[in-house]
């Protein structure tokens, strides 16, 4: 049995689109090998996950629009953007995404792990919806 698809109901402008591009040509090395390994340990239950992807008013790093399972790596930056950070999570949440945050040091230093737990949470999210993990 297929995940039913509960994608949002929000809109998307044509610019946040723009911007999501730009982002994706810009991402950092660690957000990029991040990516290449996602989609591997993605590929056998049959997910797809977006990079740079809209979610207006936000751009999220990663996202699985079937689980709503949004992955954010952040940066040195967001030290110092908790308040905005919390405020972007509740909205996310709001929505009905999960949202699960990892540094770029974790990532840089344990990305296998860092994907064990992304597998994990999938593997978890599988067994709450009552679908078998092909």
């Amino acid at each position: 049995m297929a995940v039913e698809k509960k994608f949002a109901k929000h809109k998307n402008d044509p610019q946040d689109y723009r911007r999501a591009k730009q982002l994706r040509h810009q991402s950092s090395f660690i957000e990029q090998a991040f990516w290449h390994a996602l989609r591997v340990a993605a590929k056998p239950h049959n997910l797809k996950f977006r990079r740079q992807h809209p979610i207006r008013p936000y751009i999220v790093d990663f996202v699985c629009l079937e689980l709503k399972l949004v992955i954010e790596i952040d940066g040195e930056t967001h030290a110092t953007r908790r308040k905005q950070d919390k405020k972007r999570e509740d909205y996310l949440r709001g929505l009905g995404y999960e949202v699960m945050r990892f540094t770029n040091e974790e990532v840089m230093h344990n990305r296998g792990g860092v994907l064990l737990t992304v597998v994990r949470r999938i593997t978890e999210i599988f067994g709450l919806l009552a679908e078998p993990l092909p």
